[in-house]
């Protein structure tokens, strides 16, 4: 675990309890990164997103709050220039809300559990949902499937 997990009280990829917090809060603890894009709705510049060509297998989490949001194997390249999914890791691990910001029509993607900014939804994605989620990298978090795996078993044993 990074250090800017270490300072966030709220951060567990198992809790899936709501967060709610201040924006004042959510600024002592997250990384200025994670909380322009997380908090004030920002977007990173297409094309420098560590997960952009990027396809280990393991799961994608929310940066702020380590919500899963993504499997590794629904990861595709839409050309984009941001890491591109087909479809969440749960039906309640995304929320949608329409966005008209920018002069266009739009669906945000927002994490279910503390309601952070990912990105976008659009229709043009591949089968089997046809959906791209356009996912802003620097909110996402990623485990290798070995180390998830490692981490359920010992908590299992305690």
């Amino acid at each position: 675990m990074d250090t800017s997990k270490k300072n966030n009280p709220v951060y567990s990829n198992t809790d899936t309890s709501q967060v709610t917090m201040s924006e004042e809060e959510w600024k002592k603890i997250l990384p200025s990164d994670i909380y322009y894009i997380a908090r004030m709705k920002g977007t990173e510049r297409p094309w420098t997103s560590k997960y952009e060509n990027f396809y280990d297998t393991g799961t994608y989490y929310c940066a702020a709050c380590g919500n899963p949001l993504f499997k590794s194997n629904t990861k595709f390249d839409s050309g984009c220039g941001w890491p591109s999914f087909y479809e969440p890791i749960s039906k309640g691990s995304i929320i949608y809300t329409p966005d008209h910001t920018h002069g266009m029509t739009r669906t945000e993607t927002q994490c279910g559990r503390c309601k952070a900014h990912l990105g976008h939804v659009f229709d043009d994605g591949p089968p089997p949902t046809g959906l791209r989620y356009c996912i802003n990298g620097v909110v996402l978090d990623f485990k290798k499937a070995q180390e998830a795996e490692k981490n359920y078993n010992e908590k299992n044993r305690q």
